[in-house]
């Protein structure tokens, strides 16, 4: 029979940024009160899964996501900066359309290659250090389940990849909501399946536009 193993991907919660600004990789970005409240719902969807192994994001937004579930299993998060949040040049600034950063011609150039893309890490190397951390998790975690915390753009491009898809995307269509459950399903060492589920749903009506992941 096959060995199956179940890689959760997680997006973190909703994060306190009244300034709408994409915080990225800057430090002290942390969750709202209804991101928190995100946190301690997924630790209620994932209570009586088989999770052996969760791991974070470095980054303090994905660490506090982590905590209700790891506290629940009795399980201490791994910090991994493979699963940390893309490289862009705009953080720190607002860059919603028409606004901020965007109307600024002097930061233009960094548009130039949507593909890319070219205000920022690549694609590619997203894709590929996602990868890195989810089949080391499947290996760590054989047979049972693992957890990891992570950022909007890395869990799409991971999806993406993993299905095959091109990485060329509209960023306001990801199928990635706050605090939702990117999940890869593996038998044996192959990946057969991707499946996506929203635990904090009824929550999202009420969270804000934020820009950044």
């Amino acid at each position: 029979m096959a060995t199956k193993t179940l890689v959760h991907v997680m997006r973190h919660g909703e994060v306190f940024n009244p300034e709408k600004v994409l915080y990225g990789r800057l430090p002290g970005y942390k969750l709202s009160a209804l991101g928190l409240q995100m946190a301690e719902r997924a630790a209620q969807y994932f209570k009586n899964n088989n999770l052996s192994l969760i791991v974070s994001s470095p980054l303090e937004r994905a660490q506090q996501t982590a905590a209700p579930t790891a506290n629940l299993h009795n399980l201490k998060p791994q910090l991994e900066e493979l699963i940390i949040e893309a490289e862009n040049v705009f953080e720190g600034k607002r860059v919603s359309v028409g606004d901020g950063a965007l109307r600024d011609p002097r930061n233009w150039w960094h548009l130039r290659n949507p593909i890319k893309p070219s205000w920022g890490e690549p694609y590619k190397k997203v894709a590929q250090r996602m990868r890195g951390a989810i089949f080391a998790a499947k290996d760590l975690a054989k047979g049972q389940e693992a957890l990891l915390v992570s950022h909007q753009l890395p869990i799409w491009i991971a999806r993406l990849s993993a299905e095959g898809k091109s990485f060329i995307h509209d960023p306001r269509k990801r199928q990635c909501s706050l605090a939702s459950v990117t999940t890869f399903v593996f038998e044996n060492d192959s990946l057969v399946a991707v499946e996506y589920e929203e635990p904090a749903a009824d929550l999202l009506k009420d969270a804000s536009k934020i820009s950044g992941a």
